[in-house]
C-alpha cells in the first residue's frame, strides 16, 4: 500500500486529497496541530509545526509528502494576520525540509504548496511558469515560501514540486462556489470593481486529479500551475454565476463598495479586484486532460 503524509491535514484540500487518494487505496497520515477537520479516513499524527519529534518517523514511511501547512490568506491583512500568514508556511517548510534532510528513507517526493499570487497582475497575457513574478505582500510570501521549499538541504533524489494553486472550486459550505451563487441569487451578482480582472480557478476534482498526475509522472518537478483552461474576467464569471441561479440582474459593486464589504467580512479586497491570469502549462505539455475546463456553476 502506498502512503501519503499530508502536513496541515485537516485543512480544506488536504481533506479532499484524503478523500480523493484513500478511494485509490493509499494510507494517507496527517501532520495537524488537532484531530479537528480532519478527514475520517486520515490517521491523525500530532505535531506544531515548529520542532522535530516523534512525528519525524513517518516521514520515513512515505511515498509522498504535501505539505499544505499554512494560515489562510482570507482575512484581513493586518500586521498581525500578515506575520502569521507568512511564518506559517516558511516555518513549517524548513521544518519538513530538516527532517528530510536528517532522513534515512527519504520521500520520493516531496509537494509543497504555493500559489498563484507569485505572479504579475495582469489582464493582457496568461503566466505559464515562468511568468515574472510579482510585487507586494502576497507575491513576497509565495516567493519566500518557495525560496524556502526549494533551498532545503535534502538529498538529490527527492522530487521536489510546489503547487501553484489559483481559487479552488468545491460545492461546499465557506467555498467560493457557494458565496458566489448566494450573492448572484439575491441580486448581487454584479462585477466586482472594473470586472476586467482575470480570474483563474481549478475544480477540486481536477487539482486531486492533478496531484495523482504528478506523482506518476516522474520528470514533472519545479512549479506548476493549478489552474483550468478557462481563465475568464470577473464579469464573465459573475454573469454565468447569475445564470446558473436564474437571476438576470446583479447589483455591480464599486471598487470603494468592495473594500468596505471586504472588511466587514474579514477578508482583503485585494483578493477580489487583483488580476491574476494563470495557465497550466507544465500540466498541458505532459498531456494532463481536465474533466472540468470550463466554469460551469450551473452543473456543479
Amino acid at each position: 500500500m502506498n502512503k501519503m503524509l499530508i502536513a496541515g491535514a485537516n485543512g480544506f484540500i488536504a481533506r479532499h486529497l484524503t478523500e480523493f487518494f484513500t478511494k485509490q487505496g493509499w494510507e494517507v497520515a496527517g501532520l495537524a496541530r488537532r484531530r479537528n477537520g480532519l478527514h475520517e479516513k486520515c490517521r491523525y499524527v500530532q505535531w506544531d509545526g515548529m520542532e522535530i519529534d516523534d512525528w519525524v518517523t513517518e516521514i520515513d514511511q512515505c511515498d509522498v509528502l504535501v505539505n499544505m501547512a499554512g494560515r489562510s490568506i482570507n482575512c484581513r491583512h493586518t500586521e498581525e494576520n500578515k506575520r502569521q500568514i507568512l511564518s506559517s508556511r516558511v516555518d513549517s517548510t524548513a521544518l519538513l525540509g530538516q527532517a528530510i534532510g536528517q532522513s534515512e528513507n527519504p520521500p520520493p517526493l516531496w509537494i509543497n504548496g504555493s500559489a498563484s499570487g507569485i505572479y504579475q497582475k495582469t489582464n493582457d497575457v496568461a503566466h505559464g511558469e515562468d511568468g515574472p513574478h510579482g510585487e507586494g505582500f502576497i507575491a513576497d510570501v509565495v516567493k519566500a515560501w518557495e525560496e524556502r521549499f526549494f533551498s532545503a538541504e535534502i538529498d538529490s533524489s527527492v522530487r521536489r514540486v510546489a503547487l501553484r494553486t489559483t481559487m479552488v472550486i468545491a460545492d461546499e459550505p465557506g467555498n467560493p462556489f457557494r458565496i458566489l451563487r448566494k450573492l448572484a441569487k439575491f441580486g448581487l451578482g454584479g462585477k466586482a470593481g472594473s470586472g476586467k480582472q482575470m480570474v483563474s480557478w481549478i475544480h477540486i476534482e481536477d487539482l486531486c486529479r492533478a496531484v495523482q498526475f504528478i506523482i506518476d509522472h516522474q520528470q514533472i518537478e519545479g512549479p506548476v500551475n493549478l489552474a483550468a483552461p478557462d481563465a475568464i474576467t470577473n464579469a464573465e464569471m459573475m454573469s454565468r454565476f447569475r445564470k446558473s441561479v436564474g437571476m438576470p440582474v446583479g447589483i455591480p459593486a464599486p471598487a470603494l463598495g468592495v473594500h468596505l464589504g471586504a472588511f466587514l467580512m474579514g477578508t482583503a479586497p485585494e483578493l477580489i479586484l487583483d488580476s491574476y491570469w494563470v495557465e497550466p502549462k507544465r500540466l498541458l505539455e505532459h498531456g494532463f486532460e481536465f474533466c472540468h475546463l470550463k466554469m460551469k456553476p450551473s452543473v456543479w
